[in-house]
């Protein structure tokens, strides 16, 4: 095993559930990320997506404008970035997740950490495996993950 982080493509619920609670394991998966433990991979099409969530939930998430942008800047500080040259479209069910199938496989990651695996079912096909963030930290604290 080496001291690499293993890299993931970041679904936005997962995010967004990180940023809405403090006691699951999708913020303890962000905290991961902050801490090096875990390096995401990022597109323009994903910040984006990102950005759009989060200002549209700001209320609900208790967060201004302001504070958005500075949660953004931080994921992007700390996101290794990915430019797409094909797409694998369509795909999946949700045209929303295709982008974030293509990211990955274009940045030859061996994870998507989402709570919508079945939709994500044929990620398998490009060797790519699609946990939850539970599934994501039990990996990290049994030092599971092979980047």
């Amino acid at each position: 095993m080496t001291d690499t982080p293993p890299r993931i493509v970041l679904d936005t619920n997962v995010l967004y559930a990180g940023m809405y609670s403090s006691s699951g394991k999708s913020y303890q998966l962000l905290r991961a990320i902050d801490q090096g433990r875990v390096r995401i991979v990022l597109s323009t099409p994903l910040l984006f997506e990102y950005e759009d969530v989060l200002k549209r939930n700001q209320a609900v998430l208790s967060l201004r404008d302001t504070e958005v942008d500075v949660v953004l800047d931080n994921l992007c500080a700390l996101a290794d970035f990915q430019v797409v040259y094909f797409s694998w479209r369509p795909c999946l069910p949700d045209a929303n997740d295709d982008m974030v199938l293509e990211l990955a496989v274009a940045a030859q990651v061996t994870g998507i950490v989402s709570f919508n695996a079945k939709d994500f079912r044929p990620a398998s096909r490009f060797g790519i495996e699609v946990i939850t963030p539970r599934v994501m930290m039990e990996k990290l604290e049994n030092m599971q993950w092979l980047p």
